[in-house]
């Protein structure tokens, strides 16, 4: 097993990006299934060709939510995520350690998910991800803080209409694009409500410490960015 730095109780900023920066989804059917493999593979229980067995139950190839069959022992999850973000040739994950491995052993069922599943259905073959999962340690609260903004609101910049740069000088615009982004636990937090993404993120604790009033959160994601204040050492700009 990949021996981490780090153990229970840990934070972790944890990404991945396609070999050679190729896509690691293509539509919105791979990436609804992205999200449904960061909640059924966060679990110590693995079943067997897992989305085939839950098809029979949906009956159908697909489903874009997260119903968890009965006949399954109760859920035990091996990482808390925090905060995630998928984009065309990479994803940002923040985790956290809740039994000892956990991270180790989620990013092993979620990479190998995404491959068997990517190669399957485009017929390809070889390596989906450029090799193993970066994870960077948490250090700090502030550290924590600047990585919610990169993570949720940098990188959404890049996907609005004109890039980053566009997004910069329309800033509250490009900020309600990134709250719409529905491939990333932004509006969770941004819009304190129910979402898709709280069966994956929960409650959210942890960020509405750090951020107890959205509009709090909007403006240090506006200071950020306005600076471009971010470690490329410690956030693996991408």
């Amino acid at each position: 097993m990949r021996k981490e730095p780090y153990g229970v109780g840990s934070f972790v900023h944890v990404y991945n990006r396609g070999n050679r920066k190729q896509e690691i989804v293509r539509d919105e059917i791979d990436r609804t299934r992205f999200l449904q493999m960061l909640y059924y593979f966060n679990d110590a229980y693995s079943e067997p060709n897992l989305f085939r067995s839950l098809a029979k139950l949906w009956k159908s190839d697909f489903y874009s939510g997260f119903e968890r069959p009965a006949a399954w022992p109760e859920r035990q999850p091996l990482v808390r995520i925090h905060a995630f973000i998928l984009k065309d040739n990479h994803f940002h994950l923040i985790l956290e350690e809740i039994v000892e491995g956990g991270i180790t052993r989620f990013m092993r069922k979620l990479g190998t998910g995404m491959t068997n599943r990517f190669n399957t259905r485009y017929a390809e073959t070889g390596k989906l991800f450029q090799g193993s999962y970066k994870a960077k340690l948490i250090d700090d609260e502030n550290y924590l803080r600047y990585l919610f903004a990169y993570l949720h609101v940098k990188n959404a910049f890049e996907l609005y209409p004109g890039g980053l740069e566009q997004a910069l000088t329309r800033f509250d615009d490009a900020y309600e694009f990134a709250v719409r982004y529905p491939y990333s636990s932004l509006a969770h937090y941004a819009l304190n409500r129910d979402s898709s993404a709280m069966q994956i993120v929960g409650e959210g604790e942890m960020f509405r410490a750090l951020f107890p009033d959205s509009q709090e959160m909007k403006e240090f994601a506006r200071d950020c960015l306005a600076t471009l204040v971010f470690d490329e050492k410690k956030c693996e700009l991408v």
